[in-house]
C-alpha cells in the first residue's frame, strides 16, 4: 500500500533520476503524438500515426534521396554579403553570423551532385531553418552554378525549395535571382535536359514566382503550402473568405498548378522512375 503513503525510498536529493537526451522525443505539430526520433528519421521525417510531413533540412534530404556517399557538395563556402548595410531589429551581417553559427550552414541552399539509384544528378536544396529559407544573391548564384552543371555534364537538375521568398536584406539584388535562375533554366530546356522541381512547404514569394514553378514535372509533398503571397495577406486584401485548402497541395494539384503530390517516402523512388522516363 506504498503509494497511500509517502515513503523516502527514490525520493530524496539524491535518487537517481532519469536522463532523456534533448530531441530524443518529438511531437508532432499536427495530431501531438509524440515520437521517437530515431524512429521519425527511419520514416523520412513523417508521422506514423497521421502522416504529417516534418519540415527538415538539405542534409536530411541528401540522406533519404541520395545512393550511400555519393553526394558531393559543390560552393559550400560561398557566404552573403551586406552590400545594402541593411538593418531593421538585427544587422543583416548579425543576422548572417547567428544563423551559420546556428545552423552549420552558409546559406540557405546547399548544391552538389550525386546518384539516386545510380542516377547522376544535379542538385539544389533548400533549408528553411536559415533566414526562412529566403533567396538572396548566394542562394540564386550556387542554384545558377548547379543548374550550369546540368547543362555541362547533361544530367537531370533537381530542386527541393523550401522557401519564404525572396530576402528582403538584399532589395533589388534578391529580386535579380529570379531572372538569373528562369533564364539558366530556359536554356537547359532548350537543351532538352530534364528538370524536376520539388516542393515541400512552404515554398512562397519569389522562389514559387521563378525556379519553384518552372520544372518539366513540379512535384509537391503532402499538405505543402505553396503560393505567391500567403493566404493571410490574400484574404485581407480580397476582403473574402478563401477555400478550404486554399494553397496546399491538393488544391493546387486539383487546379493543374502541380503534376503529382508525392509522400517523402516514395520520392526517391519516384525521382528514379522520372529520370529513366525523361532521360
Amino acid at each position: 500500500m506504498g503509494w497511500f503513503k509517502r515513503v523516502k525510498q527514490n525520493i530524496s536529493p539524491k535518487s537517481k533520476k532519469l536522463e532523456v537526451q534533448d530531441g530524443q522525443w518529438m511531437k508532432c505539430d499536427k495530431c501531438n503524438e509524440i515520437i521517437y526520433a530515431r524512429q521519425l528519421e527511419m520514416n523520412a521525417w513523417v508521422c506514423f500515426n497521421c502522416g504529417h510531413h516534418f519540415r527538415i533540412g538539405s542534409q536530411e534530404y541528401i540522406n533519404i534521396l541520395f545512393d550511400k556517399k555519393t553526394f558531393k557538395e559543390h560552393d559550400k563556402n560561398m557566404k552573403s554579403a551586406d552590400p545594402l548595410n541593411f538593418e531593421d531589429t538585427k544587422k543583416y551581417k548579425d543576422r548572417i553570423a547567428s544563423s551559420i553559427k546556428k545552423t552549420k550552414l552558409n546559406d540557405a541552399v546547399r548544391t552538389g551532385i550525386g546518384k539516386i539509384n545510380g542516377k547522376q544528378v544535379s542538385f539544389a536544396c533548400m533549408d528553411f531553418k536559415f533566414i526562412g529559407g529566403s533567396m538572396g544573391s548566394v542562394v540564386g548564384e550556387k542554384i545558377a552554378r548547379a543548374i550550369d552543371r546540368a547543362y555541362e555534364n547533361k544530367i537531370p537538375m533537381i530542386i527541393i525549395s523550401q522557401s519564404g521568398g525572396a530576402r528582403m536584406m538584399e532589395g533589388v539584388l534578391s529580386l535579380m535571382q529570379l531572372a538569373k535562375t528562369s533564364s539558366r533554366l530556359s536554356r537547359l530546356s532548350r537543351a532538352g535536359v530534364p528538370y524536376i522541381s520539388v516542393l515541400a512547404d512552404p515554398t512562397t514569394g519569389g522562389t514559387t514566382a521563378s525556379y519553384a514553378m518552372l520544372g518539366d514535372v513540379n512535384i509537391a509533398e503532402p499538405k505543402a503550402l505553396i503560393g505567391f503571397a500567403g493566404p493571410r495577406v490574400i484574404k485581407q486584401t480580397i476582403g473574402r473568405d478563401l477555400p478550404k485548402g486554399f494553397q496546399r497541395s491538393e488544391f493546387l494539384l486539383e487546379n493543374g498548378f502541380v503534376d503529382l503530390i508525392v509522400p517523402r517516402k516514395e520520392l526517391k523512388g519516384k525521382l528514379s522512375d522520372l529520370i529513366d522516363y525523361m532521360m
